[in-house]
């Protein structure tokens, strides 16, 4: 019956998936980087809690010990880029389109997949950055607890920025196709200009991706001049999706 279903071009979304966990499962690469991720989650984790001396100057203990996620978004959205870019420099692609012809099906089951995967790997390193940040934190700072108001959230929403980050590079890749180019505007738009708005455009700075993790999503308090915790995950979504969206409208419109 599998057989018969990819001469016919009737695979469902099931089917799809399936495929795309074998091919991301498949490769070494995906797991080598995963684990590197949720290892600079702890180190950097460590790292930040034992360089916190004068918590006057980190009042936010929470928002302090969870800067040990942010090598893994990187890396986590390296992997979204090269998950789609790597089918193109491969020749994998005709062979992927030639079983499961309905594009828009394609991309959404390999965002599907990649997301589910990421979502995964980044609340485990969310919460290892914390319990790594948190343990290392001199013995006369009183460490954070996830008890505490806000921490449970800025936790899940740190490890959930992986997932959108993630889905962003996987965008990035479906629209320009070339690993190289579309790992350079994944790495300008989300860390570079962060740096440059943040000198240049105050007013802008809030609405980076790298900025919104740093500023929104893992704060206990909302700082100002900043976006809510609610509204930064919505911004940061709406990038991952107009990204996903618009490589989902040229994969249909354009040769393999």
């Amino acid at each position: 019956m599998t057989t018969r279903a990819v001469r016919a071009g009737r695979y469902r979304f099931r089917q799809v998936a399936e495929m795309e966990w074998i091919k991301l499962r498949s490769l070494r690469s995906t797991w080598l980087t995963l684990a590197l991720t949720i290892a600079a989650a702890a180190g950097v984790g460590v790292a930040v809690g034992a360089n916190t001396k004068d918590v006057s100057n980190h009042p936010d203990l929470t928002n302090n010990v969870l800067g040990g996620i942010a090598p893994g978004l990187l890396l986590t959205g390296v992997l979204g880029v090269l998950t789609m870019t790597s089918e193109y420099t491969s020749g994998m692609i005709r062979a992927t389109l030639s079983a499961a012809p309905n594009r828009p099906l394609l991309l959404a089951a390999k965002a599907a997949m990649f997301g589910a995967v990421a979502l995964a790997v980044g609340e485990v390193a969310s919460f290892t950055a914390f319990l790594a940040g948190s343990l290392s934190l001199p013995e006369w700072i009183s460490a954070p607890s996830l008890a505490q108001p806000g921490a449970l959230r800025a936790v899940l929403m740190s490890g959930a920025a992986y997932c959108l980050i993630g889905l962003l590079g996987l965008g990035l890749g479906a629209v320009i196709r070339h690993s190289a180019a579309a790992l350079g505007v994944l790495v300008g738009g989300v860390y570079v200009a962060g740096q440059f708005l943040a000198v240049t455009a105050h007013q802008l700075q809030a609405y980076v991706p790298v900025l919104i993790v740093g500023n929104s999503l893992s704060t206990t308090k909302r700082l100002e001049g900043t976006l809510s915790p609610w509204a930064g995950l919505g911004v940061l979504s709406l990038y991952s999706a107009v990204a996903l969206g618009v490589g989902g409208w040229l994969l249909v419109r354009r040769d393999a």
